[in-house]
């Protein structure tokens, strides 16, 4: 496969190999605030945006949704390579963007203003950029715009929507909240929900309980964050994950439980709703990221400053 029309490898960070590293692309909307230049772009076309980029290439953007995750994950690299320099099981941050190279310099200026170790920055022009994500081997694809995650997760690729937002989120450990069904797990009990209601739900998962739940479109990435995990003891893991899930524990968590189990994919802890909002235990938690499929539930986090990124169904 092609590569992008232009790939600025970055030289003052270490390049790691993708079939053992854990990829993570990220686009520039995601990663900065470009709010206000997006704005211009809509309005006042490409070439009034690349002015404006290029007069302000010294001016550091301020910090987008997913700021504070790559962040994190930066200080899990630096966890590993402390105690294990020759490791290659690390993150692995490419950043994605359609700016051309000249306008994109502001960018570049940006991720070392903030220390940010993105090993490349890949300047696409085609309209479909999620097509070179398969051959940088990325584990996860976060994006401010839906076509781009709908074209990801059509290729297999684990990926979200981030919505720009205000985040506070503390630096370290590295938190990862997942949603349970749709996201982690396929989404079969969430179809005979809205078929049947939460009566026929719960017991077509009485009557599945011993078979293990189809896979969710975040389910790769997990099971790569959770051999990173693995790597440390519990009491020195620089990594914490939760499932948040509306399921009830009484119920509907037993398989839930299996599931993981089965897939050997270890998560901290497991909360169980039962329908009721996940945003005070979400505030509680302060995920640097936290993957749902509801809006619903996204917003509720997003009302608690909770950084929140929408897998959508895409069909």
């Amino acid at each position: 496969m092609a590569e992008p029309e232009s790939t600025v490898v970055n030289p003052s960070v270490k390049q790691k190999d993708p079939s053992k590293a854990l990829v993570i692309a990220v686009t520039t909307r995601a990663i900065f605030n470009l709010e206000e230049e997006h704005q211009l772009y809509l309005e006042k076309g490409k070439e009034e945006y690349v002015r404006h980029q290029q007069a302000n290439q010294d001016r550091p953007l301020p910090p987008g949704t997913a700021f504070a995750f790559i962040q994190a994950v930066q200080y899990v690299n630096k966890k590993i390579l402390e105690s294990s320099p020759a490791e290659e099981d690390l993150f692995d941050i490419l950043l994605l963007s359609n700016n051309s190279p000249e306008s994109g310099v502001r960018i570049i200026n940006s991720a070392k203003h903030y220390g940010l170790e993105i090993s490349k920055f890949c300047f696409v022009s085609d309209e479909d950029s999620t097509q070179y994500l398969k051959s940088h081997g990325v584990k996860l694809f976060l994006s401010a715009d839906r076509t781009d995650v709908c074209n990801a997760l059509r290729r297999g690729v684990s990926a979200a929507l981030v919505f720009q937002q205000e985040v506070q989120a503390p630096s370290t450990p590295l938190r990862v909240a997942f949603d349970g069904d749709a996201v982690l797990f396929s989404d079969e009990t969430d179809q005979i929900f809205r078929e049947q209601g939460l009566e026929g739900a719960v017991q077509y998962e009485r009557a599945m309980e011993a078979v293990p739940m189809g896979e969710g479109p975040m389910k790769a990435f997990a099971m790569h964050l959770g051999k990173i995990h693995k790597k440390f003891n519990r009491e020195e893991c620089p990594i914490r994950t939760y499932l948040v899930t509306a399921r009830s524990g009484r119920d509907m968590g037993i398989r839930a439980i299996k599931t993981l189990r089965e897939w050997g994919l270890a998560i901290d802890e497991a909360f169980f709703m039962d329908g009721a909002p996940k945003g005070p235990i979400l505030a509680q938690i302060q995920p640097h990221i936290f993957f749902d499929d509801g809006l619903h539930n996204i917003q509720g986090a997003r009302d608690m400053g909770v950084p929140s990124a929408w897998v959508p169904s895409c069909y």
